[in-house]
């Protein structure tokens, strides 16, 4: 008994102490770290998108997802930490309802996804096109007496845009910033930039537009300046 005793409960006992303090420890520091929740707010990500297809609703709902989960994770958790994906393959262009559920959201590991708000969100689809439409410049200032803006030109005179096709096909036009001309006596050239007000249609190529302002005096009633 007294062999049994110094081979299986004496030998290394310095080890065996420690490894116990250890696991006590780590059981205490677990027992002691409380759970708790907390909201975060984040973008809903797209992925797999059709090369021909753009979203066509003006605003994306943000999520917000509740989680759980130790308190010291909780507590140091980062809205980059966490990611709602959707998977787009096979969409086609029109309206469609997604259900939010905890397998799209991506959160770290030893956290419990508890609640998600939205549960459903809608949202628009529709085909990508590119078409080119024209550049109106926008002329402003004060002139001299007897002198009026005979024409703008705009250079380049067309644009293209790009966007969702029933977007695209509303604007007829792109238009620039206003050019300010005060002064001129026969022409000036300026450099502005041209812009579509549709939030989802974009110009393709972005470049400065180069508008020409030509003055000419105004005729008399008499027919004569």
């Amino acid at each position: 008994m007294a062999d049994f005793f110094r081979r299986y409960v004496l030998h290394n006992l310095g080890l065996k102490l420690l490894s116990l303090v250890l696991a006590v420890g780590l059981w205490v520091a677990v027992a002691r770290d409380p759970i708790a929740e907390v909201a975060v707010s984040v973008p809903i990500e797209f992925h797999r998108i059709p090369d021909n297809l753009e979203i066509s609703s003006e605003s994306v709902p943000q999520a917000q997802i509740r989680v759980r989960g130790p308190e010291r994770l909780v507590r140091g958790l980062r809205p980059a930490d966490i990611h709602v994906e959707i998977d787009l393959a096979g969409t086609k262009p029109g309206e469609r309802t997604f259900d939010l559920t905890a397998q799209q959201v991506r959160e770290p590991r030893d956290l419990e996804v508890v609640q998600i708000v939205p549960s459903q969100f809608h949202i628009a689809f529709d085909t990508r096109v590119t078409r080119e439409v024209e550049v109106r410049p926008r002329v402003i200032g004060n002139f001299a007496p007897g002198l009026r803006i005979a024409s703008a030109v705009a250079d380049p005179r067309m644009i293209a845009i790009t966007g969702p096709r029933r977007r695209v096909e509303a604007v007829d036009s792109a238009i620039t910033d206003p050019v300010d001309a005060t002064g001129t006596v026969e022409r000036a050239s300026f450099t502005t930039h041209a812009y579509v007000s549709d939030p989802l249609v974009q110009l393709v190529r972005p470049a400065p537009v180069r508008v020409t302002v030509i003055m000419e005096k105004i005729r008399s009633s008499s027919g004569g300046f």
